[in-house]
């Protein structure tokens, strides 16, 4: 680590506190951004196959042109009237099914999660929240208290219940009939809610389980719950920050991978390629129940540069074709990390869909024992090689890997040529 580095790190502790986290034992200074490539001060170029923030690419120009054009014109906030509202929310609403018609426009997914368990609990009466163990789902309160990730259980408020990840790889339930196992739990979870005292509002998931581990739910999962929940007069929430806006390849969204339609659709992070946009989408009459009991309004979320930003990116992923390439690349990474795994015992499972995609790390293939210590020591020598990227799971075993959506077939290539001599280099 360079002196200058380390000074960084000083003023950063100093200015900003120690609660904010850094990448890598090293950390990375980045001062630029283009494509699927990171720059650092000192010139040197880093393969990004982390951040699903850039969602077409960091500093795409058409976004940034979309940006720089509207901030020269106007921007405030969306009580008046603007085109670029209006238009984003059509064209947002239209890459859902027709009953999902209704956009409300917020900063980011924490705020839109937040906003859809005000509306499920306004509509529903009640308080309940039952979410997948190892979840992450925002930063705030509210949020914050159903984000199980880093919460242990005996801290959790009575309001929130967990289930078990669905989690077919080191689950309890690996079978045929993993769908349904993993799904009846909601009942047990219903059962202890009402056993509180406690009406049960929503089931809110991330729809690939991302901090689960990219544990890409069996199907039926999602339609199984849901119907559960809808049973207890509760609402299923997807929670798309992660999987959405054609990441999976197949679907534009995680939760289509699934034969349902979700009461409520929330996303962030990726609508605005980097620009603070995020959204709740939902059904007209929810909407109209919600505004029954108080209005909605959020002074930055859905301004018009923002909504600018958030068409540009529509347009890139269309015209670029970048659900298709996404679906491409990421089989043609499957394909080779799988052959990676025939040379290196240590991967004890790939998965994922499109580029969203895991690398789980065990000590051991028959008993599928985490290999955290192994995981750590690769992605500091990937980061020192010039590949970003991080691990996940409720034992950080596990590699994410998610890139912005035009990586191409050369970059994942370069990637598991990288992988390969990190393996060879790391593992005992």
């Amino acid at each position: 680590m360079s002196d200058s580095t380390r000074q960084m790190i000083a003023r950063r502790k100093a200015a900003l506190g120690s609660a904010y986290r850094l990448f890598y034992q090293n950390p990375v200074h980045i001062i630029r951004g283009e494509g699927v490539w990171l720059y650092d001060d000192e010139g040197r170029k880093y393969l990004d196959m982390y951040n699903n923030v850039p969602h077409v690419g960091h500093c795409h120009p058409r976004v940034v042109d979309a940006i720089c054009a509207q901030a020269g014109q106007l921007n405030t906030h969306t009580r008046y009237l603007h085109d670029n509202v209006i238009d984003y929310a059509e064209r947002l609403t239209a890459k859902f099914p027709d009953a999902l018609d209704t956009a409300m426009f917020c900063c980011t997914g924490s705020e839109a999660n937040e906003l859809a368990l005000r509306i499920a609990r306004a509509v529903t009466g009640g308080d309940g929240i039952i979410v997948t163990d190892s979840a992450y789902h925002g930063n705030t309160k509210a949020t914050w208290e159903v984000s199980t990730e880093d919460i242990p259980a005996a801290d959790l408020p009575d309001y929130v219940v967990t289930v078990p990840s669905p989690d077919a790889y080191r689950g309890p339930y690996r079978r045929d009939d993993a769908a349904e196992r993993y799904a009846a739990h909601t009942r047990d979870a219903i059962a202890q809610l009402e056993s509180r005292g406690i009406q049960p509002a929503a089931f809110l998931i991330d729809t690939i389980v991302s901090s689960g581990g990219v544990v890409a739910p069996p199907v039926g999962y999602l339609s199984n719950v849901a119907g559960i929940v809808r049973e207890a007069g509760a609402l299923f929430i997807a929670d798309e920050v992660q999987p959405g806006l054609g990441r999976t390849g197949r679907h534009f969204w995680g939760f289509e991978s699934d034969s349902f339609e979700p009461d409520i659709v929330t996303m962030g992070k990726p609508m605005g390629n980097g620009h603070p946009l995020a959204a709740v989408v939902t059904r007209h009459d929810l909407v109209e129940q919600f505004s029954e009991k108080g209005h909605y309004f959020n002074t930055f979320g859905g301004n018009p540069v923002s909504c600018a930003a958030g068409l540009a990116v529509l347009d890139v992923i269309e015209n670029e074709h970048l659900q298709d390439n996404a679906l491409a690349v990421g089989q043609h990474l499957v394909e080779g990390l799988d052959d990676l795994a025939t040379r290196h015992d240590c991967i004890g499972d790939v998965r994922g869909s499109g580029l969203f995609l895991a690398l789980e790390l065990v000590t051991d293939r028959e008993t599928r024992d985490p290999a955290t210590e192994l995981a750590n020591r690769i992605i500091n020598d990937l980061r020192e090689h010039g590949v970003l990227t991080s691990t996940i799971g409720p034992d950080n075993n596990i590699l994410k890997l998610r890139p912005p959506m035009v990586l191409s077939a050369a970059d994942a290539d370069l990637l598991m040529a990288r992988l390969d001599a990190a393996l060879q280099r790391t593992v005992a």
